[in-house]
């Protein structure tokens, strides 16, 4: 087996959530920085990850590390890597992205052409050949330049892992489905517990919360472009992951699990995204306002997604919106409450401090996730 550091990148501010389920997978963090997790695995390691990992964006193989300050110091030391390694003689490499903070070398496509140069320059050395054919799989590159250390990594997902293939039709501002897992995750929530979305739009929270509630790996229901690396990861490996993720799949799962619009149509959105993602019949849709919120039982959660007014005609709305959300949740019993805003009034039109304020990066949009636990439940008598 090889091993490999594997780089996976994430929504800053959710790292420590990533490297959680990194060490729950059962392997070895090596690094955590803003926006990625660095950790140790095998060629079964790069199927498992991409495959049942929620939060990240997707899995780099690291092929390696250096300091560069000039575009002649960027070649040679990119043209010292073994890059016959990784890419075979038909294979078809690029870089697919540079990006740089803090570093001398601040240009992506400068970056990226250059790169590449340096990378063909070696193999048509390696396999003595003059011109790359380039007819096989895929093995893009990602860059990273920070305060001028370069760390390249080679893509294994292709399509973000965000992607994951239940999702055909979406809202005007759709949350990610790997950053609505994460901030379910920063919950205390559990399948067996009340969790209500008051603005499910597409239905990314109840879905990614049946998903977890059934056990159900976020990428069995989708490809990957290190499938098609016959010189790297054996399909066996892929073979044996898809089978150990369909073998954790818990369908008759007990759930409530409830997602709400005040638009018919995004119901109907959510209702068939829920049907392709197999977890139709975990949740409840329904076409409500926020101000008709309610629930007979105690203890429950609300997890949501609001919305933030980036219009200015929007925003005159927030105001009697976050006192409703407010409102409502004052009405029930003993829940809690928890919501990712860029609206920067929200607590004060709701009349009520977060417990918690955690800062979010949606993008490049800063986001707030605010946490308004309530009391836990009395735990059961064993009987």
């Amino acid at each position: 087996m090889r091993k490999f550091e594997l780089i996976a990148p994430c929504h800053f501010g959710l790292e420590a959530v990533l490297k959680k389920e990194i060490i729950d997978l059962g392997y070895e963090v090596s690094k955590v920085e803003d926006g990625r997790v660095t950790f140790l695995g095998d060629e079964e390691a790069v199927c498992r990850a991409n495959v049942f990992l929620r939060t990240a964006e997707r899995i780099l193989i690291k092929i390696g590390s250096f300091y560069a300050t000039t575009f002649e110091e960027l070649f040679d030391k990119t043209k010292e890597l073994p890059w016959e390694d990784y890419i075979p003689k038909d294979g078809k490499f690029w870089v697919a992205k540079a990006a740089s903070v803090k570093s001398k070398l601040f240009s992506p496509s400068d970056i990226q052409s250059i790169m590449k140069k340096a990378m063909v320059e070696r193999l048509k050395t390696i396999y003595n050949i003059k011109w790359f054919e380039e007819t096989g799989a895929s093995y893009p590159l990602r860059v990273f330049l920070m305060k001028d250390e370069v760390t390249i990594g080679l893509d294994t997902t292709g399509d973000s892992l965000h992607k994951r293939g239940y999702r055909k039709l979406t809202a005007k501002a759709p949350i990610a489905e790997n950053l609505a897992a994460a901030l379910i995750m920063l919950t205390p929530w559990r399948g067996d517990r009340i969790l209500v979305d008051p603005f499910c739009g597409s239905g990314t929270f109840p879905i990614e919360a049946a998903m977890m509630a059934a056990n159900m790996a976020p990428g069995m229901n989708r490809s990957f472009l290190a499938e098609n690396w016959k010189n790297m990861i054996p399909k066996k490996e892929w073979y044996d992951c898809m089978d150990e993720a369909n073998d954790m799949v818990n369908l008759r799962v007990e759930t409530d699990i409830q997602g709400y619009d005040m638009d018919s149509h995004m119901v109907s959105i959510a209702r068939e995204n829920a049907r392709l993602a197999g977890v139709d019949h975990l949740i409840h849709f329904q076409q409500r306002e926020v101000a008709a919120l309610s629930h007979p039982k105690k203890y429950g959660f609300i997890i949501t997604n609001p919305p933030y007014g980036e219009r200015l005609e929007e925003k005159e709305n927030l105001k009697p919106l976050y006192a409703t959300i407010s409102e409502r949740f004052a009405a029930l019993d003993s829940w809690s409450l928890y919501m990712i805003t860029a609206y920067e009034n929200a607590e004060a039109d709701m009349g009520r401090k977060a417990d918690k304020n955690r800062k979010i990066y949606n993008g490049m949009m800063k986001t707030r996730f605010l946490q308004f636990p309530g009391p836990k439940p009395p735990r059961k008598e064993n009987r």
